[in-house]
């Protein structure tokens, strides 16, 4: 299904499950909302908006690249909303989906209803991310590990070229465990990303107000759940508490053994975690 946002690009979304909606916004940046899935089950008590963002997966490529930020993304949500005909929406984000969520709960805090967010990116907050080195060090064990770490040093200084295939190697980190079922899903982002929207999400973001953003957080009366994994290797830990402390009624919750894709890796206690919020 299409809908035309603010600016009149039509953007795609499948609808999966029963329920109310639960808008889902992925991460990446730049990546097609497949990798979400039905998000460990959710679909069975929630209808589920799947949101390709613009210039991914089945949404069209802008005519203005500048509306690839992450703030003005945001406004796709508000466009989304009116699409669907509700006074306000849930909506659950992932990643660096959490930021273009955030970006529409402060500039629309009366349009939130609950919002979800999933190993949040705290770069808003101005987070360092000083637990992930620890966080990685608990993996020494595993027969993958010399070869991820090896490949994230080699990413601070490789050409263009190589990037992917050191990419690839490092995936583990952002998985609690890296069995066949994590591997195949890691997978999926091969095929899944958009060059054009990653560059496009972060252009410019030295023009937005940040102060005011935050501020505009403090105003968002709805509940507010920000989930993390406790052995999330890509925005790690630390970011869960930071980000929640930017709501007035935020409630956190780290899941044991779940990595930066916990829907993936402790599917049911995700799905307890997020059920229960949302009822």
């Amino acid at each position: 299904m299409r809908f035309a946002s603010y600016d009149g690009a039509q953007l795609s979304y499948t609808a999966v499950g029963t329920g109310p909606a639960l808008v889902c916004v992925p991460g990446g940046p730049g990546r097609a909302v497949a990798y979400l899935e039905d998000l460990a089950g959710l679909s069975a008590t929630r209808t589920l908006v799947l949101l390709d963002p613009r210039a991914t997966g089945h949404s069209e490529v802008p005519a203005d690249p500048s509306t690839l930020r992450f703030d003005r993304m945001g406004e796709d949500l508000e466009a989304l909303r009116e699409h669907l005909g509700l006074e306000q929406l849930d909506v659950l984000g992932h990643s660096a989906g959490t930021l273009i969520a955030q970006a529409w709960a402060s500039a629309h805090p009366q349009s939130v209803g609950r919002l979800v967010l999933v190993t949040p990116s705290d770069r808003l907050q101005g987070g360092e991310r000083a637990d992930i080195p620890a966080i990685k060090a608990g993996f020494a064990e595993e027969p993958w590990y010399e070869d991820a770490a090896r490949a994230e040093a080699d990413l601070e200084d490789a050409p263009p070229s190589q990037r992917a295939s050191l990419e690839r190697l490092a995936r583990p980190f952002s998985y609690g465990r890296w069995d066949e079922r994590c591997q195949e899903h890691a997978a999926t982002a091969d095929h899944q990303c958009s060059k054009r929207a990653l560059l496009g999400f972060g252009f410019g973001a030295e023009e937005v107000d940040l102060a005011a953003l935050l501020a505009g957080l403090r105003a968002v009366t709805a509940p507010v759940l920000v989930v993390g994994g406790a052995r999330d290797g890509l925005t790690g830990v630390e970011s869960v508490q930071l980000v929640g402390s930017c709501f007035p009624h935020a409630q956190t919750i780290v899941i044991e053994g779940a990595g930066h894709y916990p829907w993936v890796d402790q599917p049911q206690a995700f799905r307890t975690a997020v059920e229960r919020f949302l009822l």
